[in-house]
């Protein structure tokens, strides 16, 4: 493709994601040096390729998922972070928080208010990780913490109340049944059916001790979860199906697909990529944080395909850095600080 019909081309995109409304020559003129005839054949001719459409004759053009496709990968101009963009998103994201999902949860929700799209939270647990340790720690009065080790290095813990005290033979009865049917078990095969077969092989204990198997159950299903936040924010977006949007929300399994697929880097994905997911004309931003660097999970964007990507790509890359940061242990420049305390 020659360079006027790419240039053509980023311009349809970039006034279509301001205005949404079909873009025609004369607004094009202001950005191609090129007579109104001229930018015509040469955008009836990107039609033909497949990168524009027409929704109404005599209309301007819009573009496909195919236009986005290029602009995204090829044509757009990322947009560079002012000191001021940095100073808000600062703002935006908790300094205080209870646990490293809390941070994320905050800031994910944050990033929804920013940006009007829905954001994707999703924990990375490899597909063949396995439990590595459990341990149940007695804090109190009826007060669990539940200890889990996975083989990939993640650690989770989680605060259990009990309706009564275990005893010493429990929490030991606990402790080797725990390394006997779990340790070493993939946390992709932790299926209900599997903790109705563990509940029943405790026996005697299974009354005392199922509480802390539905537990360490949920545990796992956080670890490899993904959540949505700013919902609403699909429910009010005009360029969306309503009917589709309520489907995808009761069912967000196709989502769950497509984020195992991003913890590599930037990914952004159009609806009519991917057979079978019920939001047309919809996309989705995603890229990876990490801690300590191996990957931790990814934050996304769900929205339509007529997203400010140059704007907010860095918004979200921005977020995740920060994320990365503020999970991750700093050994370098905390021993800077012990060296200037001694």
């Amino acid at each position: 493709m020659d360079d006027r019909k790419l240039k053509i081309l980023s311009a349809v995109v970039n006034e279509y994601i301001v205005t949404g409304e079909p873009v025609g020559s004369k607004a094009i003129m202001a950005h191609v040096k090129a007579s109104s005839a001229t930018i015509r054949n040469e955008m009836a001719e990107l039609e033909k390729q497949g990168y524009l459409e027409q929704p109404h004759t005599s209309a301007g053009r819009i573009p496909t998922y195919k236009g986005y496709r290029l602009y995204v990968d090829q044509l757009m101009e990322q947009n560079q972070l002012t000191a001021n963009e940095k100073k808000m998103l600062d703002s935006m994201i908790p300094q205080e928080y209870v646990t490293e999902e809390d941070l994320v949860n905050k800031a994910s929700m944050a990033l929804a208010d920013l940006t009007k799209c829905a954001a994707v939270v999703a924990n990375a647990t490899p597909k063949f990780s396995l439990i590595s340790k459990v341990e149940v720690i007695p804090t109190g009065k009826r007060m669990y913490v539940i200890l889990m080790i996975t083989s990939n290095g993640s650690i989770k813990n989680k605060v259990c109340r009990l309706e009564f005290d275990l005893s010493q033979d429990q929490l030991e009865f606990f402790d080797n049944f725990v390394k006997e049917n779990l340790n070493g078990v993939p946390i992709d095969s932790l299926s209900d059916a599997y903790l109705e077969k563990l509940t029943e092989a405790m026996g005697t204990y299974m009354m005392t001790l199922s509480p802390l198997v539905s537990e360490i159950m949920k545990m796992t299903k956080e670890m490899s979860s993904v959540s949505i936040k700013g919902q609403s924010n699909l429910l009010t977006c005009k360029d969306f199906n309503q009917n589709e949007i309520i489907s995808f929300l009761d069912n967000q399994k196709e989502l769950k697909g497509f984020i195992d697929e991003t913890f590599s880097g930037l990914h952004v994905m159009f609806s009519p990529e991917r057979d079978g997911f019920v939001i047309h004309n919809s996309s989705i931003i995603t890229a990876p944080f990490s801690k300590d660097g191996k990957t931790a999970g990814a934050l996304g964007l769900i929205g339509p395909m007529r997203l400010d990507y140059a704007k907010f790509i860095p918004y979200l890359e921005y977020f995740t850095g920060k994320i990365s940061e503020m999970i991750s242990e700093k050994p370098q420049e905390q021993n800077k600080e012990d060296d200037e305390n001694e």
